[in-house]
């Protein structure tokens, strides 16, 4: 039975194949760091995200929520929240360029994964916006970029707040 957190979450298989992480994914909502699979409350701000790999790299962040709208019938998997790209190793995302506008975590119902996948671009290109955020398709992105497999991923657990009944959630 593996431990990886991100097979664990079924963030690999949901969203992406398995793959061998060859960067590190910071992630800051405040000053609290995400770890894989931890709880937070839905967040209005978008988080301070650092990408740290091979030198004089760029990279492509993608933040999706498999589990839209509910964890039961997630007819809208993966739904976009994010789509940032030229971003400079080392550097905060806000040094890259934002395709897609930050939309915070607003789950209605159930507990829902939010996922931050890294890709690393070869070069610095243009990437388009999708025309829409649900049913946003990661591997597809990917292929279609030419960004291959994801280099660093990381994943939060997220429900609406006053929800009753089930976990409550607090930073």
């Amino acid at each position: 039975m593996s431990r990886d957190p991100l097979i664990v979450g079924n963030i690999v298989g949901d969203i992406v194949d398995y793959f061998d992480a060859s960067a590190r994914l910071r992630v800051l909502y405040g000053n609290r760091e995400i770890t894989n699979g931890s709880e937070l409350k839905p967040v209005a701000n978008q988080p301070t995200v650092q990408i740290t790999g091979r030198s004089r790299s760029l990279y492509t962040l993608v933040i999706m929520d498999p589990d839209a709208p509910t964890p039961s019938d997630p007819s809208k998997r993966e739904y976009l929240h994010w789509l940032v790209t030229d971003i400079p190793e080392g550097g905060d995302v806000s040094r890259g360029t934002a395709v897609v506008a930050y939309e915070k975590p607003q789950p209605t119902a159930g507990i829902h994964r939010f996922a931050f996948v890294a890709f690393r671009q070869t070069e610095r290109q243009t990437i388009y916006a999708p025309g829409w955020r649900a049913n946003f398709n990661a591997r597809d992105f990917a292929e279609c970029y030419g960004l291959g497999a994801p280099v660093a991923a990381a994943y939060f657990n997220c429900q609406r707040e006053g929800t009753c009944g089930g976990r409550r959630y607090r930073c």
